[in-house]
């Protein structure tokens, strides 16, 4: 929890009631108070010890965080429901499940691995491009494949516009008009690696992610969902996402945090005798 407690839609949403926008929604409609008192907005910090109720029910502890493994299956949405009538992500995940979040995205025809939580700090944390987890994709495309243009994503390439980071892309196979591309990079912003691909004059046709970070795709099958043991979970974070809040805890000024330790002075004497042993 940050200095001086959080906003109260974000504690109510890591309790697991709901999303953050849907917190703020049922602040809105006057459901949920706050040491008794009945809010009418979601700009209000919690401090810790306050007692939250929604619809008159205390809300519950926030649970551990927790993260899955799960094989998206092509055809089915990432989203939590389709106007359209789409098989959504929901449809398939078994029931007894707590409500959870994927961390970033696949579209409807991508397979592959995707990363599910409870936790929306977490979810938020392995989204963001700082964390520096790579994504990697195994990608059949239609087309004649030029190595030297591959490479050339190493750089960065701006596409309609937008520029995308560096991508690590090497050819695996070309038979015929087909190719197997495998494919890594640290942004995912929306449909990068097609639109990366079409730049090229490649036609994507099938799209797999295999790894996000040091989580593997590996022999989990489609629709297959598997945890993330604690302590695997604990050591990854330790290694990666963890990795930026520790340097920010590192660089907090004093008095709010860890300061750096100054040197201590030596007197001219005691530097003299010190000198003395190092060249003995």
């Amino acid at each position: 929890m940050t200095e001086g407690g959080e906003r109260i839609a974000k504690v109510i949403a890591r309790a697991g009631l709901c999303s953050r926008r849907e917190a703020e929604r049922l602040i809105a409609e006057g459901r949920v108070t706050l040491d008794g008192r009945v809010l009418d907005s979601p700009a209000v910090t919690v401090a810790p010890g306050a007692k939250i109720a929604v619809d008159g029910v205390a809300l519950p502890a926030a649970p551990p965080t927790r993260l899955w493994r799960y094989h998206k299956p092509a055809g089915v949405l990432t989203a939590a429901r389709d106007p359209r009538g789409r098989p959504t992500l929901y449809d398939r995940l078994p029931e007894g499940l707590p409500r959870v979040m994927p961390v970033g995205r696949l579209d409807l025809t991508s397979e592959g691995l995707l990363l599910l939580t409870n936790d929306g700090a977490l979810k938020r944390r392995l989204e963001l491009p700082a964390t520096g987890w790579a994504r990697r994709y195994r990608v059949r495309v239609y087309g004649r494949v030029e190595e030297k243009a591959l490479a050339a994503l190493a750089h960065g390439v701006p596409v309609e516009g937008l520029d995308y980071g560096p991508i690590a892309a090497r050819l695996d196979s070309q038979s015929g008009a087909n190719a197997w591309l495998t494919m890594s990079l640290a942004e995912g912003k929306n449909r990068e690696v097609r639109r990366v691909c079409e730049h090229l004059g490649l036609k994507v046709s099938r799209l797999i992610r295999l790894a996000y970070g040091p989580f593997q795709l590996g022999r989990l099958p489609p629709g297959g969902l598997e945890e993330v043991p604690a302590r695997v979970l604990a050591e990854q974070l330790g290694q990666g996402a963890a990795g930026a809040a520790e340097r920010e805890a590192r660089g907090r000024k004093t008095g709010r945090g860890w300061a750096k330790a100054k040197p201590r002075k030596q007197s001219p004497g005691k530097a003299r005798r010190a000198h003395r042993r190092r060249t003995a």
